[in-house]
């Protein structure tokens, strides 16, 4: 993919569009994660598969792209080669985490990790970047706190999953947020940190007579995490670098929402205490919402 800025005359190019597809396609990840759990598929065995099939399919797409000469500057570079390996574990965990979490009933905790991650993001934007955090902004992030107090309660415990997945791919999208190398190119080179330890675990898992790959409706669902990995993940890698963190953060809401649903169609508990969490989350978004569009509206007089 090339690190150019897409023509403002394709709608479809732009930023926010390929930010609105990227945390769409995220929100509907589990639906590709629950079928293979039913056929006995377990977190790590789909995380180990889940990189295998990511460096192939962004391997094809560098390739595609003619990219491997930024592949090499990567490896090349002492400082891109260890940031890209911390980012590469960032995401690693993250993915672990999610996965477990989607097919071991705790999809809604996911989804509060998601909810949390955008108002994470304006909170370092304005820390790291320097980007104007407003009263509307600061009322958003005490609405979010409020939520994950109140979601401690419902739970009866510290919701972990949900400030892990947070933490990491906040941290995860800080850091790609700097590095000076193309989304794609990037990817690939964390998923080839991946790679070995993941293969070496597949052929040990298949061999002991545990592995589900080799029948076609199984194979078709595990190669299908490649392609659902690596398209979100470029895209994210593109924007991240083209739109400020608090507008990524505002769009991110499209994930969770989806995956709450599928938490909810999955019959997992959604107790009143548990729904006041969410309705203090949902308000912080809705007012980071409108103090963004507040802002929007100062911003035209002034470029007009």
């Amino acid at each position: 993919m090339s690190s150019s800025t897409p023509s403002p005359g394709n709608p479809l190019a732009s930023p926010v569009a390929l930010a609105i597809l990227c945390y769409l396609i995220w929100g509907l990840v589990p639906l590709f994660y629950l079928p293979i759990h039913a056929f006995g598929g377990g977190a790590l065995e789909i995380i180990a598969h889940r990189s295998v099939w990511a460096v192939i399919c962004a391997g094809a797409l560098v390739w595609a792209t003619k990219q491997w000469p930024e592949v090499f500057r990567a490896f090349r570079s002492p400082q891109l080669r260890w940031m890209l390996l911390l980012t590469s574990a960032l995401v690693a965990t993250n993915w672990g985490v999610y996965v477990w979490a989607v097919t071991n009933g705790h999809t809604i905790e996911s989804s509060l990790g998601y909810y949390l991650n955008p108002l994470l993001n304006m909170a370092a934007g304005a820390v790291l970047f320097r980007e104007r955090l407003d009263n509307w902004g600061k009322g958003a992030i005490a609405l979010a706190a409020i939520g994950v107090i109140i979601q401690t309660l419902a739970l009866g415990h510290v919701p972990w999953i949900a400030l892990i997945l947070a933490v990491t791919f906040g941290s995860y999208g800080i850091l790609r947020k700097q590095l000076a190398i193309n989304a794609l190119a990037g990817l690939f080179v964390e998923c080839a940190y991946m790679f070995v330890p993941a293969i070496l675990y597949l052929i040990w898992f298949e061999t002991t007579g545990q592995g589900h790959f080799f029948a076609f409706s199984h194979a078709f669902w595990f190669m299908m995490t490649g392609p659902i990995t690596v398209l979100p993940l470029t895209l994210f890698s593109y924007v991240a670098r083209r739109l400020p963190l608090s507008t990524m953060g505002f769009i991110q809401f499209i994930s969770p929402t989806s995956t709450l649903v599928i938490g909810l169609f999955q019959g997992e508990p959604f107790t009143p205490l548990r729904a006041a969490s969410f309705a203090f989350i949902w308000a912080g978004a809705m007012v980071f919402a409108f103090g963004a569009w507040r802002r929007l509206k100062a911003i035209k007089p002034v470029e007009a």
